[in-house]
């Protein structure tokens, strides 16, 4: 999916995700402490955790990742050729495929920043 407008796109999906959390609050609850936990700063700063998440949303192409982990890596202090050098790892790692979702990381990560 490729699309001009990030935001929207969030928002919708934030949406359905609330309906989904409501529809299993139990499984929702523990996602979210997973979620929270593993980007919790460690040996690892939580910037980083974000561009690690944003390489795996591009490989796996997964839409909805790439803009909440592009948001989340903008709001831990990641810059444009931080995300940049991210893309080119991803795309080392995921060949063409990564490339087009490369592209689209950048397009959320400037649309969202």
């Amino acid at each position: 999916m490729a699309t001009d407008n990030w935001t929207d796109f969030t928002d919708r999906t934030n949406a359905r995700m609330a309906a989904l959390r409501s529809a299993m609050p139990e499984p929702a609850k523990g996602f979210g402490e997973l979620a929270r936990a593993a980007i919790a700063p460690g040996a690892l700063d939580s910037k980083t955790k974000e561009l690690i998440a944003l390489a795996i949303g591009i490989t796996a192409r997964c839409d909805g990742c790439l803009a909440f982990h592009a948001k989340a890596a903008k709001k831990y202090g990641a810059t444009r050729e931080e995300v940049v050098e991210t893309i080119a790892v991803a795309l080392y790692m995921g060949g063409g495929p990564s490339m087009i979702y490369g592209a689209e990381a950048l397009s959320a990560f400037d649309a969202l920043a």
